[in-house]
């Protein structure tokens, strides 16, 4: 039986989405390296300088008032509201992403709740997220991985949730990562982890309809080991959680 032959297109699409999430990574990491020389005084101000990281600043020919054919910004064009015929926005994912590129589509456009982005994160699982990410996490991403956990984890995730949490804190420059989390992305990451901890004891309850019949699981050690004990520790020291 002849193998398919590749749809040159789809590889087309797929390359040049790969080209543009390295483009936007190395651009976003000269912006945050930026921001630390020039010592900016918040993390708003770090926050918008990268943010910002894809505007052209204007040169002396790009004249106010005067009409041009040509954008000083490619980047504004994604500002227009394109007909409704050219774009097609799935109501769920078709397949889960295998590249950044891919699921930075997908976790921007397609999935428009936290509890649709929690799936996502359980259905891909630490090692798939590990590989994704292996190069860097976009800016801005880890205070939302932590933020999506922090809301809609459940009791019987904790051992998912814990491999996820390892396999981020390994992808490169995460450290800095950590460092550029805001006051509200560091509560969430607290909580996560308060969270994981009463899991695995008598403590508080998490809240009622995270799961199907969650009280009947108030004493399921299953994925309470030694091993995740550990782990659990090692990683509030990676995350910096007191």
């Amino acid at each position: 039986m002849a193998a398919a032959v590749p749809d040159p297109a789809a590889l087309a699409r797929e390359l040049r989405a790969a080209l543009e999430a390295d483009e936007r990574q190395e651009r976003e990491n000269a912006a945050k390296l930026r921001a630390l020389h020039q010592r900016v005084p918040s993390y708003e101000d770090f926050r918008n300088i990268v943010l910002a990281s894809h505007l052209k600043p204007l040169e002396k020919k790009d004249k106010i008032g005067e009409r041009r054919n040509v954008l000083w910004n490619p980047c504004a064009a994604r500002g227009k509201a394109p007909r409704a015929s050219d774009v097609e926005i799935p109501q769920e994912l078709d397949q889960l992403p295998r590249t950044s590129a891919e699921f930075y589509r997908d976790w921007r456009r397609c999935l428009k709740n936290g509890k649709d982005k929690y799936q996502l994160l359980l259905k891909l699982g630490g090692e798939a997220l590990g590989r994704i990410f292996q190069a860097d996490l976009g800016f801005g991403l880890l205070g939302e991985f932590l933020v999506v956990l922090a809301e809609n984890v459940c009791r019987e995730d904790r051992g998912a949730v814990i491999q996820i949490l390892r396999s981020l804190s390994g992808t490169k420059r995460f450290g800095l990562n950590v460092d550029l989390l805001s006051g509200a992305e560091q509560e969430s990451s607290r909580g996560l982890f308060g969270k994981l901890q009463r899991a695995s004891g008598n403590g508080p309850m998490f809240p009622a309809g995270c799961g199907t019949d969650s009280e009947t699981h108030l004493t399921d050690t299953s994925l309470q080991t030694e091993t995740e004990e550990r782990m659990l520790m090692e990683l509030m020291k990676s995350y910096r959680v007191n």
